[in-house]
């Protein structure tokens, strides 16, 4: 192939030579080139189509996973997402649209870059070189971020499978609260006293959902330990069911309260334990208004929640004459009444032995 000269042609004949040198050139290469840019552009729309080919699908197929089983009988592919019951529509579908986003931007990654490095490859550009490259900084980069790639990998798979979401009250063992933001790196939650915690989805070992299906209220009811159980569990019943009527618990309690037992006797008092299943968040609230309710049902029906002991009102006896203020003691009855003492009578042998030893009088 004949060398061009680049030097400025100064006369006609120059720019004669110069001319045909140009023109030979241009003919000897611009087939390679018009090959070249055909192939380019073959590689450029078929990386195109092939991208939102697959975009299409991935979005038929999150699509798919995403309809509940009234319009779908559960399958494999509806298992990624099935938690029918447990999670709503909402919810199942904003799982959905994170997972399409995460799977459309990988695939998007992949052809894109697979397209480029072909481009360049037809461009002439010595490929070797540049991956040999890519995988020494790929490794160096995948030493140095590997808590990065953690928390992204335990963000992709926390999403896929449900582990939590927005609204969710969450115990991540280090930090308990309320979502804020399910991030692919950082997971945001609003503590109980108004913090923000920032926590990596990467540390997270367990995560304790208190949101997902149902909750249990617990309420332990104390009670004297002479009152009639019987008795005290119908009227806890009664006023159970008298509370499941009303707005808004009507809605918050999903199965009737149940009574399991006594969970604890002591000398004065028993402990009954209830439970209550009720919607997800919102235990506590039902809880409390349990206890205000029986509460009250039990001053109307004269129970007593603690037994007075002997020693209770020996103390109240003492509290009194410390005070002034004579407190009539509760009645004993006689069954429960201890032996009469020998030393509460002044003439016994026994009272007299307990008297102080008189000082000796001094001698005259």
């Amino acid at each position: 192939m004949p060398e061009l000269d680049l030097r400025i042609p100064t006369s006609a004949q120059e720019v004669s030579e110069t001319t045909r040198q140009a023109a030979s050139w241009f003919d000897t290469h611009w087939q390679g080139w018009l090959a070249s840019g055909l192939r380019i552009v073959f590689i450029i729309m078929l990386a195109l189509v092939l991208r939102a080919v697959v975009r299409k699908l991935i979005t038929q197929l999150i699509g798919r996973m995403a309809r509940t089983s009234e319009h779908q009988e559960e399958s494999r592919l509806g298992g990624l997402l099935a938690n029918t019951g447990v999670v709503n529509t909402e919810r199942r579908q904003q799982r959905s649209e994170a997972i399409g986003s995460v799977l459309r931007s990988v695939a998007s990654f992949s052809i894109l870059g697979t397209a480029a490095l072909m481009v360049l490859s037809a461009l002439g550009v010595n490929l070797a070189p540049l991956l040999a490259s890519a995988g020494v900084a790929g490794v160096a980069i995948g030493f140095g971020a590997r808590n990065l790639v953690t928390d992204f990998l335990s963000g992709v798979f926390m999403i896929m499978e449900d582990q939590y979401g927005v609204g969710d009250e969450i115990d991540t063992g280090v930090a308990t609260g309320t979502v804020l933001e399910v991030g692919l790196r950082v997971t945001k939650l609003r503590g109980a006293n108004g913090e923000i915690w920032y926590i990596r989805n990467g540390e997270v070992k367990r995560i304790a959902n208190m949101s997902q299906g149902w909750a249990t209220a617990s309420v332990d009811v104390q009670v004297g330990y002479k009152e009639d159980l019987v008795r005290v569990e119908d009227l806890i019943l009664a006023t159970a069911e008298a509370m499941a009527k009303e707005a808004p618990y009507d809605e918050l309690i999903w199965a009737p309260v149940s009574i399991l037992g006594v969970e604890s006797v002591a000398s004065d008092s028993v402990v009954v334990r209830i439970e209550a299943r009720t919607a997800p968040g919102k235990a506590f609230s039902v809880s409390r208004a349990l206890r205000q309710r029986l509460k009250a049902a039990f001053d109307e029906a004269g129970i007593k929640v603690k037994e007075e002991t002997p020693a209770a009102a020996a103390a109240a006896a003492a509290a009194s004459a410390a005070t002034g203020v004579v407190i009539a003691p509760s009645p004993v009855p006689a069954a429960e009444q201890g032996a009469p003492s020998a030393l509460a009578d002044p003439n016994s042998a026994r009272f007299k032995a307990t008297e102080p030893i008189p000082a000796a009088k001094p001698e005259p």
